[in-house]
């Protein structure tokens, strides 16, 4: 998930904002445990992910070049990784494109993880990014993202929360909502059994629990 860069402070992973947003607890079992287990899912992911890679798709405005599995960087924030997809226009415009093969979700972690990638861009360039856009697989459409002052202002809350995390070494509870069965890492953070073990240790100090 992370080294240290030139000046001391610890690089993360661009992926790693996108699995923390969406649950901080599969984040960190990934980046700070060593964790990762493949379903249906994260597979479809990882096969679009390739075909973005090695694709050569014609852009439908000329004179646009492509550059795929760009590597970015962010010396401000400390971050590192690539973006599935660079578009350079004539008229200077730069606009990442990230791929992902599912339908648009309620929580905003694809969003942030693209937000990412511009600000990286930004800062590598010397340059302002207005927008980018999401490619859905499933719908074979882009969902277009306005780089909002309040959609950076999360970006770099996320970043400061995953620092955090990684300096406190411990691993965040899990959620055990909506978000737990569809997830590759269900059996080994085990939410509902996290949850269940707490509320009964919980029950157990309000039983014995000697009141003056």
């Amino acid at each position: 998930m992370s080294a240290l860069g030139k000046d001391g402070v610890e690089t993360i992973a661009v992926s790693a904002l996108n699995q923390y947003t969406y649950c901080p607890r599969r984040c960190a079992l990934i980046f700070m445990d060593g964790e990762f287990e493949d379903n249906i899912h994260t597979l479809r992911g990882t096969d679009e992910h390739d075909v973005a890679d090695r694709s050569f798709h014609v852009c439908a405005t000329e004179g646009v070049r492509l550059e795929y599995a760009l590597p970015i960087w962010s010396t401000r924030l400390g971050l590192s990784g690539r973006c599935d997809v660079v578009e350079f226009h004539p008229d200077a415009t730069v606009y990442p494109v990230e791929y992902k093969h599912g339908k648009k979700q309620r929580w905003l972690n694809d969003d942030l993880q693209l937000t990412a990638q511009a600000l990286c861009l930004e800062e590598m360039l010397n340059i302002g990014i207005e927008r980018g856009a999401i490619f859905h697989r499933g719908s074979q459409r882009r969902r277009e993202v306005e780089f909002i002052p309040g959609l950076r202002a999360e970006l770099e809350k996320a970043v400061s929360a995953i620092r955090s995390m990684l300096a406190a070494g411990l691993l965040p509870p899990p959620l055990n909502n909506q978000r737990c069965p569809q997830c590759s890492l269900k059996n080994v953070c085990l939410p509902s059994v996290v949850v269940a073990k707490e509320r009964n240790r919980k029950a157990a100090r309000q039983l014995f629990e000697v009141k003056p």
